[in-house]
């Protein structure tokens, strides 16, 4: 355990959950009054937390070296703390225990109460919903789920992460009437899956409804939506993009091919007609959208 005192670096890597997960956290060291630092290049901080990404290769080389650079620094007695958390630890914490003795602990993506209480500050349950923010201050992601139920046959997002976890509609109303009134101008809806959000605690596709509320928040100008599946796309939502001013005209969906027998291995649930169907469908109904 460390002195309450000291200074710590997280550094995040990967993607925008990640992003999330880190201000989360930060605010939770932040209250128990310790120096935080995110992404310095320097090593002037006792402790290193290190949030990984171990979803493509290309990430977890990053995460790993990453990993490695400071592991050197803390065998040479530049800093004197030093922990993993994230995708990469959840995945390979055993492998990376014993292949990076430097590291002192390794935490999974759902170990955050560990986490804080490890590093010798009280976990504050009634912090939920807030967050320092690491991006510029006109914009913030808002994590609507975590967790995937898709069977993609090359994606380890369920194995990772979980199954898909929807957080209630008040909630993520409130985590961002909060967000408003620190000056945030753009939401970016975010999960590993928004199409789904609703079906596992509303028995039903509920992102029309979320969105018609965040809409109304006072402050909020932009609402971008990231990461819809498109099979089993909740086009109840497209009029919402249409006719509301504060709903970006913008839908990050991930069509990865066209073809039928490569759909099919792949598993994603859509075949080439359908997803033609639903581009044309998109575009009809929302003129002139981004895709």
């Amino acid at each position: 355990m460390i002195k309450p005192t000291n200074k710590i670096n997280v550094i995040t890597l990967g993607c925008s959950k990640n992003i999330v997960d880190s201000e989360v956290l930060i605010k939770q060291l932040d209250a128990g009054n310790l120096i935080i630092e995110h992404d310095s290049e320097t090593t002037d901080a006792q402790t290193v937390i290190i949030n990984t990404c171990g979803f493509i290769n290309d990430a977890k080389e990053e995460s790993i070296e990453t990993i490695l650079r400071y592991a050197r620094a803390r065998k040479k007695g530049e800093i004197q703390n030093l922990y993993v958390i994230g995708c990469l630890s959840e995945r390979y914490k055993e492998d990376l225990r014993n292949e990076i003795p430097e590291v002192d602990r390794f935490f999974g993506v759902n170990n955050l109460e560990q986490i804080v209480k490890s590093l010798g500050v009280e976990y504050r349950r009634e912090l939920l919903g807030e967050r320092n923010l690491v991006t510029p201050g006109h914009y913030a992601y808002l994590k609507i789920a975590e967790g995937c139920d898709r069977k993609c046959a090359f994606c380890a997002i369920p194995l990772i992460r979980g199954k898909h976890r929807s957080r209630t509609i008040e909630s993520l109303v409130n985590e961002a009437v909060y967000l408003a009134g620190k000056g945030v101008k753009e939401l970016i809806l975010i999960s590993q899956d928004l199409s789904y959000y609703g079906l596992d605690i509303y028995h039903k596709q509920r992102l029309k409804d979320l969105i018609d509320r965040l809409s109304e928040i006072t402050g909020i100008e932009w609402i971008r939506l990231h990461y819809l599946f498109p099979a089993n796309f909740p086009a109840d939502i497209l009029p919402a993009v249409q006719n509301k001013e504060n709903i970006c005209s913008y839908l990050d969906i991930p069509f990865q091919h066209i073809a039928d027998p490569v759909l099919k291995a792949m598993r994603r649930g859509i075949t080439g007609k359908e997803t033609y169907k639903l581009i044309n469908r998109i575009r009809k109904e929302v003129p002139g959208i981004a895709l």
